[in-house]
């Protein structure tokens, strides 16, 4: 593969970069001083920059490239509908043929009763939507008071103001005013680093527990819904025990609750499954989706819902809610043919059988590693701990750093594997075949080699 010579050179990209683009989640001084890598082409697994450097795309873009680049089905389909129509609201007794066909078929493939689809543009728009659902709701059926709702520290939902509050990241909440009034979060289920001598088990059913505090705590008459992620991914891909998700679903059920499972980035296919609630056997009232649901090719998200919660939204009268580009016509035709690659190539179904049984071998190799703690894994979304110590799960003193240093070697080395403090993670696209797994965990080891000496050079790691 080579580039296409469409672009100006990487000096001059770089220049008009640093001087008219705000990046999110960037240092702008570091980035200026550096450059901005910029990419220029990707096909399958593989990302190509300005200088024609080949590049292992291990997290999917933002843990969204599912089918992989280059499926020109995708872009053939976007054409069309461009041509046909390119836009059209759904608001006042509106409809168009893209966005019945894709709430038909999200119906299908979701699990239980949820029938109805509420279009956002992303994940964070989906979720600022949870909220004003979740609350509408419980005032229609007599309780205004009901609208905390109550999340978990370390979540990501996303980073609008509504959204981000629901996340439980202090970075995020430290700027801005957030979170927003009646939003409240517990603990995550990160037996790793915080389960100190229970057992996975005991940890489980301690952290779900919390969820129970916080209602009584609160009183159950003012609490709308708990919302998580199946497994939090942009807080480190935390695994929980198998003890959590049981006793969530019974303490949210027994105290008349929605349950709110983000779905952005665990849906359509990472965990072997369409959904984390499939991998979890979970019943949500709401799931949140985007991400997986196009690839990355448009930008599309949404709610799916709950018959029963879906006909009291609906029988309340209209509902003061929804953006532009809501079931946008070019988004949703994308959406439908993403989703008929993954069914019809049985994408999810070879990465259930074939591909996560076959990373997640090697990448628990990855354990014997001197400076990794644990190497967790489910389906196509995995962590490292790095730790000074493994026996008893040592932090480092500056936490974050020696995770830098080693994304930094990946970077360098041509994989992208994503830092998260002292977690190194991965989620490659879901078409990654076996040659490309070996190759991931072979710059992998070499990344933690070199990253390692960087932290032995800097006094972080013993000698």
């Amino acid at each position: 593969m080579t580039p296409r010579d469409n672009h100006m050179p990487t000096d001059e990209l770089r220049a008009l970069d640093a001087a008219h683009h705000i990046h999110p989640f960037s240092d702008t001084a570091q980035m200026r001083a550096r450059g901005a890598r910029v990419i220029t082409q990707a096909e399958g697994v593989w990302l190509t920059d300005s200088e024609g450097n080949r590049i292992l795309d291990g997290m999917a873009g933002l843990w969204c490239v599912n089918i992989g680049y280059g499926r020109t089905e995708l872009a053939d389909v976007a054409a069309r509908q461009m041509a046909q129509l390119p836009y059209y609201n759904t608001f006042f007794m509106t409809t168009h043929p893209p966005a019945v066909a894709l709430s038909a078929k999200l119906a299908q493939i979701a699990p239980g009763d949820k029938n109805r689809v509420f279009y956002a543009g992303s994940g964070s728009e989906a979720n600022e939507t949870n909220i004003r659902l979740a609350r509408h709701y419980w005032h229609l059926l007599g309780h205004p008071e009901k609208k905390t709702i109550i999340a978990r520290k370390n979540g990501y939902h996303g980073s609008t103001m509504g959204a981000a509050s629901l996340g439980g990241m202090a970075g995020m909440h430290a700027q801005g005013g957030m979170p927003i009034p009646d939003i409240v979060h517990i603990d995550q289920p990160h037996w790793w680093a915080e389960g100190g001598g229970m057992s996975p088990e005991e940890f489980g059913l301690a952290r779900a527990r919390q969820l129970e505090e916080m209602i009584d705590q609160l009183g159950e008459d003012k609490i709308a819904a708990f919302i998580a992620e199946p497994i939090q991914g942009a807080g480190g891909v935390i695994i929980p025990p198998e003890t959590y998700w049981p006793e969530i679903t019974r303490i949210c059920r027994e105290h008349h609750i929605l349950l709110i499972a983000d779905e952005v980035i665990c849906g359509f296919g990472r965990t072997g499954h369409w959904f984390g609630t499939d991998y979890y056997d979970l019943d949500p009232d709401i799931m949140t989706i985007a991400k997986g649901l196009s690839s990355g090719y448009q930008p599309i998200g949404g709610s799916i819902v709950r018959e029963s919660v879906a006909q009291v939204i609906e029988d309340g009268g209209e509902f003061n809610h929804g953006y532009t580009y809501s079931s946008h016509p070019v988004a949703a035709a994308v959406a439908l043919e993403n989703i008929r690659i993954l069914e019809e190539e049985k994408v999810i179904d070879r990465v259930r059988s074939e591909t996560a049984p076959y990373l997640q071998q090697k990448w628990a190799s990855l354990a014997d590693h001197p400076m990794v703690g644990e190497a967790r894994m489910a389906g196509l979304m995995g962590a490292l701990e790095l730790t000074p110590e493994k026996a008893s799960r040592a932090k480092f003193a500056e936490e974050g750093a020696v995770g830098l240093m080693t994304r930094e070697r990946c970077f360098a080395n041509g994989l992208v594997m994503r830092h998260v403090g002292d977690k190194m993670i991965i989620s490659p696209p879901l078409v990654i075949s076996k040659e490309e797994v070996d190759r991931l965990i072979e710059l992998a080891w070499q990344s933690l080699d070199e990253g390692m000496a960087d932290a032995r050079e800097a006094g972080a790691f013993p000698a």
